[in-house]
């Protein structure tokens, strides 16, 4: 099939990679020219695992190619699929549909024959409708179908989820469309579960599962909070709750709070369109309402750990929102990290992909480091932000050399207690009762 794919962001630009990968013939679009010429030339803009070996094969055997040309993309198209950004509304968190809007009306001066419009943004329910009405205003002789196409893909594990999809969920309201979507994904049919619902309730499913996982995010850092204080282990209950087949063991790892360019967005503007139709979403404005509270809770447990200390040296190891993405928007550990420096906090972190995008946000605030060794060296507090793998190997005999007061704030829980303590660290962790940390203090005292 010939797709357009408008957009090459975290999600426009795996989904046309998979696609091409699939056999269909892709064009993505994008306006900005800089990341076009560096996509022609094969190489990625983002970082996604797997994603730049996928992407110059492709480009090398002709099944994608770049534009900023609309009408490249989408003319002749059998699907184009609508992936642009829908940033939060600074003031009331509704989700900002004017890039969707846009391309709405530009792709309807060039579309050519029947062509099912994908909607792969995230977007209020009811944008389906209002996309329909700007493309047959602006060519009211087009025969086109607009269907919801919600995207599922996890950031860091965006390719394996294209290819090993849990569900499709598609909004068609025509067989027509419908027909056309099945064709797109032949490949999965009997490998997944294809849901087709209404426009407006596909809209919806998108918004309501990113609710609900955040929610359960915020519920266990609440949980955290009461192991805490109680002697409870947080890793022991989370793991005896997830054994329960309706609870489920995902999302259920207690940390600084849920960040990323998905879950803090979806929930402000879910909690948007519930006020503006009269509903009472409580349980998710205390999940928003938590997890921004999470967040300052994390940075003042890592001041409280050096407050000892003239001019402490923070080490921070992680600054995008997860593991396997170079993605800072919303990161927790950001969030912290901003947090810190209101107090003058002197930092040094490092992240094993996310330097750059790091430091286009915050520029010379903080100080970086080419390795997690580096990074600690002199430090007088580590603080783990971000669940990498290779944070989980940090040699702790030699990191107690390397710093000078032994101290570790484990927002992640990534390294094991009992040997950071035998290291000579006074160590704290997330959602257990410190009573380690207190007599490795009394020793010292």
């Amino acid at each position: 099939m010939k797709i357009g794919v408008i957009g090459t962001g975290y999600v426009g630009l795996p989904t046309g990679v998979g696609l091409a990968e699939l056999g269909n013939e892709v064009t993505c679009v994008d306006c900005d020219s800089k990341k076009i010429a560096t996509l022609q030339a094969g190489k990625t803009t983002l970082y996604e695992d797997g994603l730049g070996k996928l992407l110059h094969k492709n480009v090398a055997e002709g099944r994608i190619r770049f534009t900023t040309s609309m009408k490249e993309g989408v003319e002749n198209a059998d699907v184009v699929i609508v992936a642009v950004g829908t940033p939060s509304h600074p003031v009331t968190g509704e989700a900002d549909v004017k890039y969707v809007h846009a391309a709405a009306t530009e792709l309807g001066e060039h579309l050519d024959g029947y062509t099912v419009i994908a909607i792969k943004s995230t977007v209020p329910v009811g944008t389906g409708d209002a996309v329909e009405a700007l493309i047959s205003k602006r060519n009211p002789l087009v025969d086109f179908d607009v269907v919801s196409l919600p995207e599922f893909l996890r950031e860091g594990f965006a390719l394996h989820d294209f290819f090993h999809p849990d569900r499709v969920v598609i909004g068609a309201n025509t067989e027509r469309a419908r027909n056309v979507i099945k064709k797109l994904y032949k490949p999965f049919e009997g490998k997944t579960q294809m849901l087709f619902v209404k426009r407006r309730s596909s809209e919806t499913i998108k918004y309501a599962s990113n609710a609900f996982l955040a929610i359960k995010i915020h519920y266990i850092n609440e949980m955290a909070n009461f192991c805490e204080k109680t002697g409870a282990d947080i890793t022991e209950v989370a793991k005896g709750m997830g054994l329960d087949s309706r609870i489920g063991n995902r999302f259920l790892n207690p940390g600084p709070g849920y960040g990323g360019s998905c879950f803090p967005k979806d929930t402000m503007a879910m909690s948007y369109m519930a006020r503006q139709n009269d509903v009472d979403m409580t349980l998710i404005n205390a999940a928003i309402a938590g997890n921004t509270k999470r967040k300052q809770q994390m940075a003042e447990r890592i001041l409280e750990a050096v407050k000892w200390i003239e001019n402490p040296k923070i080490a921070v190891l992680g600054l995008a929102f997860k593991d396997g993405t170079d993605d800072c928007r919303e990161s927790p550990a950001m969030e912290i990290v901003y947090n810190l420096l209101e107090h003058k906090a002197n930092i040094t972190a490092y992240d094993p992909k996310a330097m750059g995008t790091a430091f286009q946000l915050l520029g010379d605030k903080i100080n970086y480091a080419d390795d997690m060794y580096a990074c600690i060296k002199d430090a007088d507090v580590l603080a783990i932000l971000t669940e990498w793998n290779e944070f989980k190997s940090l040699d702790l005999d030699l990191a107690a050399t390397l710093m000078r007061h032994k101290n570790i704030v484990d927002c992640r829980n990534l390294l094991d207690a009992e040997t950071a303590i035998q290291s000579g660290f006074m160590y704290q962790g997330i959602g257990k009762k410190t009573e380690m940390k207190e007599n490795c203090l009394r020793e010292v005292a």
